[in-house]
């Protein structure tokens, strides 16, 4: 199970048999089959595609493959070459595409790789658009360009200079204030673009920057997905040089995750609520975000006077309810910013903007201001799936054991309990059962995670 076809887009890791893994020739049957897609969705004689990846060590692979196969379909393919998913994002209405691919595994680990597809406004696919392009996979029935008719590639290396040009010209983004500051930072960029981009940015708003593991070439120095039990060096690093706090991106730069001036977590799923109290402090509004995050964003929603509603997991799940409900400032408790006035995408630069405009108003340190907001502790744990285990069968004997609480069951299913809360799902991106809980401590928090898993192996006799 190690190619996963999603509303995430194609992940698979790197080698192998062809049809279980993401080998070059799933990767260009994929690429073809959204290539086909997208001129379904416009009658124009040519077509536009923007292309970027993250520094993995498959990248550069994938990447050629990707675009030669668009290419092969007379599309033109507009190179962005190392970049971040919200970079990309962005590049897309600019560039007048089409559409646009990234080539990211986000959070996974390096063996891994993906096609993360996005439509003409730089937004994620949402499912119906998703199966299409499956059904266009599985059909076989790509016709290509002739000779004559062959798309061309054009190298672009300037979107993520373009891109921080963006995040400074948001009005919530004081520059001059935070200049006057003078903060001192640490960047874990992961080895990946983050390392590129986010120093970039900082030094565009006078910040010190002390860089680690921002050297672009893929080789993950510990497990890319920036929780706790993986940033000891990030936090000793922070006590060291003195700094104000430290930053830590994901691969492809969509999620954020701050550490305070001690070297302690600010806590993954408070990057947002520290954005969006700053942002609903200035345009009073709603917000969104998944099922899966804090309640916190919620209490500062109120506190401001707006309503907080969650999605089901998914950036194209939350995009979509952003929209609905008119939000001033959405996301994901992983991290992700979606800030509506840059674009509908989960983005590390955005985030970290308004971040250091909220610090640059409070003036006060980053420990300080996590103490200002209400204190829940998350439990995130997950089971392997095994081949074969039904997983719908499982989550509906829980649903029917906890009828009697407040269940939501959009994604999976929710147990909202007085004072804690339980989610369960099967991944959008791995094999596995996720099992989140929130308490208001992370011994509660755990020992209710602990529980659930117990469940589950009980009800499927792992």
């Amino acid at each position: 199970m190690t190619l996963i076809k999603s509303i995430s887009g194609i992940r698979g890791t790197i080698g192998g048999p062809v049809g279980e893994n993401l080998t070059p020739i799933d990767a260009v049957k994929f690429a073809s089959a959204y290539g086909v897609w997208l001129k379904q969705q416009r009658n124009k004689e040519k077509h536009k595609v923007v292309v970027g990846r993250d520094a993995r060590i498959s990248g550069k692979m994938i990447q050629n493959l990707v675009m030669n196969t668009l290419v092969g379909l007379g599309i033109d393919v507009v190179d962005v070459g190392l970049s971040t998913t919200p970079t990309v994002e962005v590049a897309v209405p600019m560039e007048q595409a089409d559409g646009g691919i990234i080539l990211t595994a986000s959070h996974n680990p390096k063996q891994w790789n993906a096609l993360k597809l996005l439509n003409a406004k730089g937004e994620f696919l949402d499912a119906e658009e998703g199966a299409k392009i499956l059904d266009i996979a599985e059909s076989d029935s790509m016709s290509f360009a002739d000779v004559d008719s062959l798309g061309k590639i054009t190298k672009n290396k300037a979107y993520i200079d373009l891109h921080i040009i963006e995040v400074l010209d948001l009005d919530l983004v004081t520059v001059a204030a935070i200049e006057d500051q003078r903060f001192k930072v640490v960047v874990d960029g992961v080895n990946s673009t983050g390392g590129i981009a986010i120093p970039l940015l900082l030094e565009r708003l006078g910040v010190e920057v002390v860089k680690l593991y921002c050297e672009p070439n893929g080789e993950f120095p510990h497990n890319p997905e920036p929780l706790k039990e993986h940033l000891t060096d990030l936090s000793d690093a922070v006590k060291k040089h003195n700094a104000d706090f430290g930053i830590v991106v994901d691969p492809d730069v969509d999620r954020l995750a701050f550490m305070d001036e001690n070297g302690e977590m600010f806590g993954e799923e408070y990057t947002l609520v520290a954005c969006a109290d700053y942002v609903l402090g200035k345009t009073p509004g709603n917000t969104v975000s998944n099922m899966s995050s804090t309640r916190a964003l919620r209490d500062v929603t109120e506190k401001h006077g707006g309503m907080y509603e969650a999605s089901a997991v998914g950036e194209v799940n939350v995009v979509k309810l952003m929209k609905k409900n008119k939000v001033v400032i959405g996301g994901e408790g992983n991290g992700g910013i979606i800030y509506p006035d840059a674009h509908y995408g989960r983005d590390a630069l955005v985030g970290v903007a308004l971040f250091l405009s909220l610090l640059a108003e409070r003036k006060v340190s980053v420990s300080e201001l996590r103490k200002s907001y209400p204190s829940y502790f998350m439990g995130k744990k997950k089971i392997e799936l095994t081949p074969g285990l039904d997983v719908d069968g499982i989550l509906k004997t829980i649903e029917t054991r906890y009828k009697n609480e407040q269940l939501t069951t959009i994604d999976g299913v929710k147990i909202d309990f007085p004072e804690s809360w339980v989610h369960l799902r099967k991944s959008n991106t791995e094999p596995i059962i996720r099992i989140y809980t929130e308490a208001k401590s992370q011994e509660e928090a755990n020992t209710l995670a602990d529980k659930f898993i117990a469940e589950l192996g009980e009800i499927a006799n792992l």
